[in-house]
C-alpha cells in the first residue's frame, strides 16, 4: 500500500513544478513512510511514497520499463500467476514486487490487463512514446483515486488534500457538495469528491488522458448470469472462494495480523488464517476493539443483542491466538474526531470513524498488514434491509431515511436549490439505472439485485473510505478478503433462498463457518461495528458542538439554519428524531458528524458557491 501523485498537460513541460509534485507527495507520505521517489518527463510529473509490503529491499517507485512508468498503490493477489504467464511470454524480472508483475502486465496486454488482475489497486502508467497517462481503480473501490482535469491537463493523487497543493486547485464549495454532505453524508456519490472540480475514478474504471483528451470507460461490473448449482455446490463454490481469497490475502514479507471482532466475518477470517500460520507453526495474532465501561452501561437492543468481548474471548481461545484488545476511552474518541476528518478529507462516520482511527495506530505499534471482515454483508446480504420488505421495496436508500429532518437543517434557501428528496432518489435510481438482470425474475428478485448494487456502489464505497483513510493514516495496510470481485459477482446471483438459509442473514455464509469454529459463533445474530455505550462521550460530544455552535467565528450557520442549530441544541438532539446513517450513527454521532463539519469548514476554508 502507498500513496502516489501526478500531473501531466499536453500545452507545458512542467519542469518548474518539481516542488509541486513533491508537496503533493510530502502530504501523503503517512501513506508510504518507507521511501519514496519522483519521475519527470515533459509534461509529466509522477510521485509516489511506498509502504513497503512485499520485496522491502526493491521494488521502488517510480518503476520504468521500456517508454513506461507506473505509480501504484494497492496489492495484486495473483502475481505468481501473473509472473509465470508473462515469463512464458519472455519477459524476465529483475524484482519479487508485484509492482513490477504490474508494470509488465501493461506493457504486455495494455487496458486488458486489468481483466486479469485480482488484487486492490489504483495506479498511473504515462507512456513517454505516445505522451499518454493510463489510470485504473481496482473493481471494488478499495483504494482511491482523486483527480482534478482543466483545458490541457489532469493533476490526481490518492487523497484530496494532495490535489490542493497544486496551485491549480482551491477548495470550493458548491450546490452539489452541499447537498451530498447534509442528505448524503458520510456517503457520497460514486465519482463526487464534494469539492468543486475534485472528481474520483469510480470501482471498475480506467482512464486515459493525452492531447485528445480524457476519455473513461468501466471495464468490470456485475453481471446477471443463471445459477445452475445445488445447495451442496453452492456452499463449496462459495467456501473455495472465501478460503482462496483469505489465502492470497494473507501473503506478506512484513508482520501480518487480523481483526477480530467475535462476529461470523472476522471469524472466519482469523479461523482460516490461524489454521494457515499453524501449518508453518506460526502463531497468529487478533485485535480487537472496546471502551472503557461498556460492560457496565451496556444495553441490548435489536440491532445488538450481546455483547462483542466474550465471543471474542471463546474464538481467540478456539484458534489459539495472541490476542489484544484495544480499550478506547470517551475523551479520546471525541478528541480523535479531528484527526479521522483530515484523514479523510471530509466529514466521516463521526466516532465510527474516530474509533478506527486510535485502533490502527495501536495495532501499527507491532503490525503492518491487517486482515478485516469488511463489506461481507454488502456482498451476501447480511443487513436488516435485505430483509424487511418496507426497507428492500422503498425508492432512495435503506440507511437513509432522515432526507426530511437533515434538508431541515439547511438554510431554506440553500434547500430549495438542491430539490431534497429528488436528490436523493436520483442518487439512487443513477445508481441501478443499467442494472443487470435475467430475462423473467422475479419483482423480489429484481429488488434484491437492486439492494445489492446499492450496497456495492454506496453503503460499502463509505465504509472502505473509512478503512483505508483511517489506517493508511497510520501507515497500516488493511485487506479485505469478502471484497474479492469474484466473491462479489457469485454472490450477485446465488438464490436468495440460498443466501438466506434457515430463514437468517448470510445463512449460507454460516453453514460454511460452522466447519471453522463453534456453532454457536456462527450462527450468533449480526452484531454492528463496536460502538461505545459510555454516556459520557454522548455528554462530551454535545458539549463540545454547542460550544462551537456558540463560538463567533462558527461556519455551519453559513449553510445551516441558526435557528434548527439552536433547537438541537435546546433539545440535546431529541428535535431530529431520526437515526443520521442507518444504526451506525444515531444521536451522538449526529453531533459528532456535525462537528466533523464545522472542523472541515475550519480547516479546508471553502469558498461558498451557491
Amino acid at each position: 500500500m502507498c500513496g502516489i501523485a501526478g500531473w501531466a498537460d499536453i500545452r507545458n513541460d512542467l519542469a518548474e513544478y518539481e516542488n509541486t509534485i513533491k508537496r503533493m507527495a510530502d502530504s501523503i507520505a503517512h501513506r508510504g513512510p518507507d521511501a519514496g521517489g519522483e519521475y519527470y518527463d515533459r509534461g509529466c510529473r509522477l510521485a509516489h511514497r511506498r509502504l513497503s509490503v512485499i520485496d522491502p529491499e526493491n521494488g521502488a517507485q517510480p518503476m520504468t520499463y521500456g517508454n513506461y512508468t507506473i505509480i501504484y498503490n494497492g496489492e495484486l493477489y495473483n502475481t505468481d500467476e501473473l509472473r509465470h504467464k508473462l515469463i512464458n511470454l519472455g519477459h524476465t524480472f529483475d524484482t519479487r514486487s508485484d509492482t513490477e508483475v504490474l508494470l509488465r502486465s501493461f506493457a504486455e496486454w495494455k487496458n486488458r490487463c486489468l481483466d486479469r488482475l485480482n488484487g486492490i489497486y489504483a495506479f498511473a502508467v504515462w507512456d513517454r512514446e505516445e505522451r499518454r497517462l493510463f489510470m485504473a481503480r481496482d473493481r471494488a473501490g478499495v483504494k482511491p483515486f482523486f483527480y482534478h482535469l482543466y483545458d490541457g491537463g489532469i493533476v490526481f493523487a490518492s487523497e484530496i488534500k494532495a490535489l490542493f497543493r497544486c496551485p491549480l486547485i482551491k477548495p470550493v464549495l458548491g450546490t452539489e457538495g452541499a447537498a451530498s454532505l447534509m442528505l448524503l453524508g458520510p456517503a457520497r456519490k460514486g465519482g463526487l469528491g464534494v469539492f468543486d472540480g475534485i472528481e474520483e475514478l469510480r470501482p471498475g474504471e480506467y482512464a486515459e488522458f493525452d492531447e485528445h483528451g480524457f476519455r473513461k470507460q468501466k471495464y468490470w461490473r456485475l453481471v446477471a448470469e443463471p445459477h445452475t448449482e445445488t445447495l451442496d455446490e453452492t456452499a463449496d463454490h462459495l467456501e473455495f472462494l472465501i478460503n482462496d481469497s483469505i489465502e492470497r490475502q494473507l501473503v506478506s514479507d512484513v508482520p501480518l495480523c487480523t481483526f477480530l471482532s467475535g462476529g461470523l466475518d472476522s471469524s472466519l477470517i482469523s479461523a482460516v488464517a490461524a489454521k494457515k500460520y499453524a501449518e508453518s507453526g506460526r502463531t497468529l495474532s487478533t485485535y480487537s476493539i472496546d471502551y472503557k465501561d461498556n460492560r457496565q452501561n451496556f444495553v441490548a437492543s435489536a440491532f445488538q443483542p450481546d455483547e462483542d468481548a466474550p465471543w471474542i474471548e471463546k474464538m481467540s481461545r478456539f484458534i489459539g491466538s495472541d490476542h489484544t484488545n484495544v480499550v478506547i476511552d470517551s475523551p479520546a474518541l471525541a478528541d480523535a474526531l479531528y484527526p479521522a476528518m483530515t484523514a479523510r478529507d471530509l466529514p466521516g462516520m463521526a466516532d465510527v470513524c474516530s474509533s478506527l482511527w486510535l485502533f490502527c495506530g495501536e495495532v501499527k505499534k507491532r503490525f503492518t498488514v491487517a486482515v478485516s471482515g469488511e463489506c461481507a454483508d454488502e456482498v451476501l446480504g447480511g443487513y436488516p434491509w435485505y430483509h424487511k420488505p418496507e426497507l428492500l421495496y422503498a425508492d432512495g436508500f435503506p440507511w437513509a431515511r432522515s432526507t426530511e429532518k437533515r434538508a431541515g437543517l439547511l438554510k431554506a434557501d440553500i434547500a430549495s436549490k438542491i430539490s431534497p428528496f429528488e436528490y436523493v432518489k436520483n442518487a439512487a435510481d443513477d445508481t441501478v439505472r443499467n442494472m443487470s438482470c435475467l430475462a423473467g425474475e422475479s419483482h423480489e428478485e429484481t429488488a434484491r439485485r437492486r439492494m445489492f448494487l446499492l450496497n456495492f456502489y454506496w453503503f460499502m464505497q463509505t465504509l472502505l473510505d473509512r478503512k483505508d483513510r483511517c489506517s493508511m493514516a497510520h501507515g497500516l495496510e488493511v485487506r479485505v478478503p469478502f471484497c474479492d470481485h469474484r466473491i462479489a459477482q457469485y454472490a450477485y446471483n446465488i438464490p436468495w433462498e440460498m443466501k438466506a438459509l434457515n430463514g437468517r442473514e448470510k445463512g449460507l455464509v454460516r453453514r460454511i463457518a460452522e466447519k471453522y469454529m463453534p456453532k454457536d459463533v456462527a450462527w450468533r445474530k449480526k452484531s454492528p461495528y463496536p460502538k461505545t455505550h459510555n454516556p459520557s462521550y454522548t455528554k462530551i460530544v454535545f458539549d463540545r458542538f454547542t460550544a462551537l455552535m456558540n463560538e463567533p467565528d462558527c461556519r455551519l450557520s453559513e449553510i445551516l439554519d441558526r435557528n434548527k442549530i439552536n433547537e438541537l441544541i435546546a433539545t440535546e438532539g431529541r428535535s431530529f428524531s431520526e437515526n443520521w446513517y442507518g444504526q451506525l450513527m444515531t444521536t451522538p454521532q449526529m453531533f459528532a458528524y456535525l462537528i466533523q463539519l464545522e472542523m472541515w469548514f475550519r480547516e479546508y476554508e471553502p469558498e461558498i458557491d451557491f
